[in-house]
């Protein structure tokens, strides 16, 4: 795509310039939106307003210098501060911040009586979620408490845009972990916290940005729940398991009915097999339990073991 030109007219003579060179719309609307924006929001929410002192803040910083050169053996162990790794300085000169970025880590110079300074720790900080009570779209009532890690990339945003940024970050927390919630039903707070914890991770992140956060992770600690639905999604559970064990059993029946129904067919066909089979059940039990056994024995099973019949037997002593 060609580059094309459009003739935009400012609202004053800072404000816009009088031409813009683009090489799509895609890039013409970014551009209308990102200086919209700037001048949309006021110049204090943004951090810097002004860094000219004027003829009287020019007249004071003379005299703070002049101060410091006076006291010269004293006021260094004063105006030299010390800023560690993991912290920077947002210095205010004459209620103003002295430059873009925030100072640090090193040795900065303080004037004294004009520049007041602000640490702030970049470390990642804990903000433990209390549990929240929250009713969810099917109409339950829980207790969803979390854990959101976040640190701070620019001190000086976090410093002039908001006034106490931790405890707004930890207020926004509470009131997103609620609203998201609110609109999930139960069977999806259980079952998908990692995506819920993704998009409260991602609504803080953009909410949290004109302060200098940056939301690094959203975590779902423990979900809880009356102790009667407790009970109740127990039973439930437990009738289910009930169901299928009851399904399980049938089916097992049914099999085993089939498997004795081919084995009486094979010993039906085979009338010694049923003599070895009465056998093996007696060694089986007497393998289990020692103690005396009384049962009847039939004369035919003596038939089928030795041969010999019951007439045969009889006649014996009458030949002898």
């Amino acid at each position: 795509m060609g580059v094309q030109r459009f003739r935009l007219l400012p609202q004053s003579p800072q404000a816009w310039p009088a031409f813009w060179v683009v090489s799509s719309p895609t890039q013409l609307d970014a551009c209308c939106k990102s200086h919209i924006s700037d001048r949309l929001l006021p110049s204090h929410f943004l951090g810097i307003n002004s860094k000219r002192l004027g003829v009287c803040g020019w007249i004071l910083y003379s005299l703070s210098l002049l101060l410091m050169i006076i006291t010269f053996p004293v006021s260094i162990w004063m105006c030299l501060k010390i800023i560690k790794e993991y912290e920077r300085a947002v210095v205010f000169r004459l209620g103003r911040i002295q430059a873009d970025k925030a100072k640090g880590p090193g040795l900065i110079l303080v004037l004294p009586c004009i520049d007041v300074f602000v640490k702030v720790d970049l470390r990642t900080v804990t903000c433990n979620i209390p549990p929240q009570e929250i009713l969810t779209r099917d109409s339950v009532t829980t207790q969803v408490d979390g854990v959101v890690y976040y640190r701070i990339y620019s001190a000086v945003s976090a410093v002039a845009n908001v006034n106490d940024v931790h405890q707004a970050t930890f207020l926004l927390a509470q009131t997103t972990l609620r609203n998201v919630l609110g609109t999930q039903t139960l069977s999806q707070i259980l079952a998908g916290r990692e995506e819920i914890a993704h998009n409260i991770q991602t609504i803080l992140d953009d909410a949290t940005e004109l302060w200098g956060i940056r939301v690094a992770r959203v975590e779902i600690k423990d979900v809880r729940i009356p102790v009667q639905l407790q009970r109740s999604m127990a039973a439930e559970a437990e009738a289910t398991r009930e169901a299928r064990a009851r399904v399980l059993a049938a089916e097992g029946e049914m099999n085993a009915s089939k498997s004795l129904k081919s084995a009486s067919m094979v010993l039906a066909e085979s009338p010694i097999a049923l003599q070895l089979r009465y056998l093996q059940t007696l060694t089986t039990v007497a393998t289990e339990k020692n103690s005396t056994i009384v049962f009847p024995l039939p004369m035919n099973i003596l038939e089928g073991i030795g041969g010999v019949s019951y007439d045969n037997h009889k006649k014996a002593p009458h030949r002898a």
